[in-house]
């Protein structure tokens, strides 16, 4: 083939085998622009901290690495004492940065699926029970008979949390345009840039239609409101987009009968058992959850089993 018919790959500079491939964090931070912002800090956090480990000695070229070096990192990453959990998550971000490295022609192979990495011991918040989610929201919804615009925003957050499952940062995501009152759903963006449409509760779409009717308009406004924060569904004090944070403070503000405050995630997990508990479907489940995966959302069959024999075992004569 002459040159003039090679095609614009022809024009492309050869790769200098005689150098060794550098490592790409920057390129990889970019790459993970469809994760949520939770999981794109903590992978991009933790690749920076393998290739700063490979930088000083542990494989200054990237095309070099393979499954030694990784098994070498884990052994490095145990020496320093993290959990079991924390070297499953810096496992998994090493893994999604090599995959970025082969998409780049920088690895000719997958070298990392042949490292098993610690599984971390999985373990729930402890939820609230069925009573006790009821006082909650039976408290909350007596709190708006103020006609505190505060109180019917939190109501109208409790009520998602527990009613619709979301994770705390959909919920804080959630834009007005996001609820369908007439036909009672919630169009969510959950994590990797995925939409689900999930049913409310009549609770639900009356706490959310309160708030939007009686008290969204009547929150103070932001001196200088933020990008966004017009079309946001929750607001903060400031009158800007509501956080995770602001949602911990919401649930601090109303705490259990036993003076507990709840995590905002912890809601999401009754959710899910309380339906499973009812005996709702697995895959089902999953599905309203937004899990990838049904092992995921199998930790929650655990759960159920558990407190079904300790129902058992405290009220059967036979146990």
């Amino acid at each position: 083939m002459s040159p003039a018919t090679a095609g614009p790959r022809a024009d492309r500079p050869r790769a200098d085998k005689s150098r060794p491939a550098s490592h790409d964090p920057d390129g990889f931070a970019v790459a993970l622009s469809a994760l949520s912002a939770n999981t794109r800090r903590a992978y991009e956090h933790d690749a920076r901290e393998f290739v700063q480990w490979c930088e000083r000695g542990g494989c200054p070229d990237a095309s070099a690495l393979d499954h030694r070096v990784l098994r070498r990192y884990l052994a490095y990453l145990q020496t320093r004492g993290f959990s079991r959990s924390s070297t499953a998550r810096k496992a998994a971000s090493v893994r999604a940065y090599l995959r970025h490295l082969r998409r780049r022609g920088v690895l000719g192979r997958d070298v990392a699926a042949a490292v098993q990495a610690p599984k971390g011991v999985r373990r729930l918040p402890r939820m609230p029970r069925r009573k006790e989610a009821a006082a909650l929201l039976d408290d909350l919804v007596a709190g708006t008979e103020s006609d505190d615009p505060r109180a019917r925003q939190d109501l109208a957050i409790v009520e998602l949390l527990y009613g619709a499952g979301l994770r705390v940062s959909e919920c804080c995501g959630l834009d007005v345009g996001d609820v369908d009152l007439r036909r009672r759903t919630v169009t969510v963006l959950g994590k990797g840039a995925k939409v689900r449409r999930l049913p409310l509760g009549e609770p639900a779409r009356d706490a959310v239609a309160g708030y939007l009717h009686s008290g969204r308009a009547a929150l103070p406004a932001a001196p200088q409101p933020s990008a966004g924060a017009a079309a946001a569904l929750f607001l903060n004090a400031r009158g800007r987009r509501m956080t995770p944070r602001d949602v911990r403070r919401v649930l601090e503000r109303h705490p259990l009968a036993d003076g507990r405050s709840l995590h905002p995630h912890a809601l999401r997990h009754a959710y899910a058992t309380h339906l499973l508990e009812g005996g709702a479907d697995l895959r089902a489940v999953q599905e309203l959850l937004g899990h990838a995966d049904v092992g995921t959302t199998q930790i929650y069959t655990h759960v159920t089993r558990e407190l079904m024999r300790a129902v058992y075992e405290r009220t059967h004569p036979r146990a």
